[in-house]
């Protein structure tokens, strides 16, 4: 049988790899569990939401204010594969960055099939420009901003770090003081053959352009590339294949996986603040960008 990427041939083979829900006895837990820690958060911590940031309905942000003025901010991009849930169901990342005296920004945009993957892109670019530019007015400190995402969100965290930030927004060159990429993906090829194709609509250039595996450019904001250690062998792989483009332009970056995780627990670090994944932010936005 003909391979239509790597040794993968059939539909099958890709969406056991890259369907991390197949393996749940239960595939709607972890979204009602998102779901009842994100409504714990609204109603227990400052916070304003649906801040518009674009023209468009869905180009929103939420905001959780640290308690003291000119606080660190870390900007939260969530996953779905492009296609689903929306800044409303992480809420709860705020949790344990809370504790440590850090900003929580949480980004939205609008979703697959009814935008491409490049809009979904340019929304989290002017999500996270506007944040640079205005977070002051919201107790943060634009000079300290890291920023992450899940999944889909890791993917355009990637995306972001591309960005001309100077050229084509008259922004700091590598504007952010570190970035987490959790169980990102950084070569959307093999999306192409899964489940997901009906709705995330690749094509040749699609790809091309939206695979940071092969644009990754000089920059010198530190990065943890990471995923789960009970994921797919795809998702090792792809946080591989970024770390290896993202050194091989002279940049830092940290790869190491968290043991034990699955594609849904492996973003839980956000609920302590004693947890790798808010100790290594608070470290990184301790430093600034460099």
């Amino acid at each position: 049988m003909h391979a239509l990427y790597r040794e993968f041939a059939t539909q099958a083979q890709f969406d056991a790899q890259y369907n991390p829900s197949i393996a749940l006895s239960d595939p709607a837990a972890p979204g009602r569990a998102f779901v009842q820690r994100a409504q714990h958060a609204r109603a227990n911590y400052r916070c304003t939401l649906d801040v518009q940031f674009g023209p468009t309905r869905e180009e929103t942000l939420d905001i959780f204010p640290a308690d003291a003025p000119n606080a660190p901010v870390f900007v939260f991009i969530h996953g779905g594969y492009w296609r689903a849930l929306s800044s409303k169901e992480f809420s709860w990342v705020a949790t344990g960055l809370q504790a440590l005296g850090i900003t929580t920004v949480v980004t939205n945009y609008a979703l697959c099939p009814r935008v491409t993957i490049d809009e979904i892109t340019r929304q989290t670019r002017a999500a996270l420009a506007w944040v640079l530019r205005n977070i002051q007015h919201h107790g943060g400190d634009p000079s300290r901003v890291a920023i992450g995402g899940h999944s889909a969100g890791g993917h355009l965290t990637a995306m972001a770090l591309q960005t001309a930030w100077e050229a084509d927004y008259a922004l700091p060159q590598d504007p952010f003081a570190g970035a987490i990429l959790l169980s990102g993906i950084y070569d959307i090829e093999p999306l192409r053959y899964s489940y997901l194709q009906p709705q995330i609509q690749l094509d040749d250039r699609t790809i091309r352009r939206n695979s940071p595996a092969f644009s990754a450019r000089p920059c010198s904001t530190p990065v943890w590339i990471t995923w789960g250690g009970a994921e797919t062998t795809e998702f090792a792989r792809q946080s591989a294949l970024f770390d290896s483009a993202w050194k091989a332009q002279g940049n830092t970056a940290q790869l190491q996986a968290i043991p034990g995780a699955d594609h849904f627990t492996v973003i839980d670090g956000f609920i302590s603040k004693d947890s790798a994944v808010c100790q290594w932010l608070a470290n990184a936005l301790r430093a600034g960008p460099t």
